[in-house]
């Protein structure tokens, strides 16, 4: 059957242009049970957060710097202290970095921690347990060094140093997803790269460490840019959509 989808607009919340967000991100920041919403800001320098209201407007945002010169371009959502609270982690162009935002009982955010990634320009987060210890680990992928880098959680919202692995020459990787793509029971990694016109799959072991990457193509000059998991023909086996920027197309 067909699926009618309908939405209504509602009030904006208009950031201004000078701004120039990259990235947004929903959770629940003070646990009143509406969603909010967070948004990075290439230009300011800064994340902006909206706490959502039951009508389905949300208040003036509430910003939180993310270093001079930072240029933060994409966020991810989780919980890194086990406190129960949702946290936020950044990946920053301008500085080689990924910050770390731990969040207060009542919405606000401690003072950023620092994860350096240089000379990487890390143009993606992702959050997940990669390692099977029930602490989320991030990974971020790095366009300027094509690689990926592993930044493992223990729990108490302080990672290890990163473990870094190439995505091939001149990849360029954009983004990153994690799934079980194997059917192992273990998370493996999906990452697009966009130099070189393929996706490619790292298999992970369990314990954090992965593969060399595997890569089937997505066409020529099809730079893929932007990847999402989900089960899609119901045989509980992920699938993998990719938005192609070069050729248009998903």
């Amino acid at each position: 059957p067909k699926c009618e989808l309908d939405f209504k607009a509602t009030a904006n919340n208009p950031i201004d242009y000078r701004y120039d967000p990259r990235s947004v991100a929903m959770g629940d920041f003070n646990n009143d049970t509406w969603l909010d919403i967070a948004v990075v800001n290439y230009a300011a320098n800064n994340v902006a957060i909206y706490f959502g209201y039951d009508n389905g407007t949300v208040a003036s945002p509430v910003k939180y710097s993310t270093g001079i010169d930072s240029a933060p371009y994409m966020i991810a959502v989780g919980d890194f202290d086990n406190d129960h609270r949702l946290d936020v982690a950044i990946a920053n162009f301008g500085t080689n970095s990924v910050v770390v935002l731990l969040r207060f009982q009542n919405g606000s955010f401690a003072n950023q921690t620092v994860l350096s990634v240089a000379p990487s320009r890390p143009v993606w987060v992702h959050v997940a347990d990669l390692n099977n210890d029930a602490a989320l680990d991030i990974v971020t992928v790095n366009y300027g060094t094509h690689s990926i880098s592993v930044f493992f959680g223990y729990g108490d919202g302080s990672f290890s140093i990163p473990n870094s692995y190439s995505t091939g020459y001149d990849s360029f990787p954009s983004a990153v997803v994690s799934g079980d793509f194997n059917s192992d029971k273990q998370m493996d990694l999906a990452i697009t790269n966009y130099g070189t016109n393929n996706v490619g799959i790292m298999l992970g072991n369990g314990n954090g460490n992965f593969a060399n990457q595997i890569t089937f193509s997505t066409g020529p000059h099809s730079h893929p840019y932007s990847i999402a998991v989900g089960h899609l023909n119901e045989d509980a086996i992920l699938d993998i959509a990719i938005a192609h920027s070069g050729n248009n197309s998903v």
